[in-house]
């Protein structure tokens, strides 16, 4: 199904994004950066989402043998979240003007992206779909799911924090201390177990791990 090399790499972002959550569980928790402690829920949902949205749908969009359609669903959704990312950043540690509703609105533009993209592949596709193909519209399945999700969690938390996301000591996470966040937390756990089921098992089946 999908290449040797891909696989390969594949292993390598899921080892690079075990690392990188240590690395920002420390710096957020143990050294206190700026936007505030952050719960292992969210933790875990928030590389699950780095993983699935920034590496993994880029790394098969270069799938030579995906179709071409499928390969434009998932290439122009990881663009279109890599210009996030990085205004995000830019918003979060210098201009210190991120606001959820921001993030919301991007989500909604994903969907819309993501759903015209499909329709251009029905109308594009001449043949029944590869194995690959299959695998990959459930990815984006997936993909489609964990926005709604996403704009979910946007919208409550932007309701804890009531609005204050902004300026030097604006909050961006949801720590497991405060009352205002427990409900948050207690449903992004429970999401979070049939996300990683489902991607776990996308993953399984792409490295040859299941049939």
């Amino acid at each position: 199904m999908l290449s040797p090399h891909t696989r390969f790499l594949i292993l390598a972002l899921l080892g690079l994004s075990v690392l990188l959550g240590f690395t920002f569980w420390r710096r957020q928790n143990v050294q206190a950066a700026r936007g505030g402690r952050i719960s292992p829920p969210k933790l875990a949902w928030l590389f699950y989402a780095i993983f699935l949205w920034f590496l993994l749908c880029p790394l098969v969009a270069l799938e030579s043998t995906l179709h071409p359609g499928l390969r434009l669903v998932l290439g122009s959704f990881g663009a279109c979240m890599w210009v996030r990312g990085v205004a995000e950043m830019y918003m979060l540690y210098v201009s210190h003007n991120w606001k959820p509703p921001y993030g919301i609105g991007h989500d909604v533009l994903c969907i819309f992206l993501v759903l015209g993209g499909l329709s251009w592949y029905q109308l594009h596709r001449d043949g029944p779909p590869s194995r690959l193909d299959l695998w990959a519209l459930s990815l984006i399945a997936l993909v489609l799911v964990t926005l709604v999700v996403e704009v979910m969690y946007a919208t409550l938390f932007f309701q804890a924090v009531e609005g204050h996301t902004t300026g030097e000591d604006g909050i961006w996470f949801a720590d497991e201390e405060q009352a205002r966040f427990r409900r948050i937390n207690r449903i992004t756990l429970a999401c979070n177990i049939p996300l990683y089921a489902g991607l776990g098992g996308l993953l399984a089946v792409a490295l040859g791990f299941a049939v």
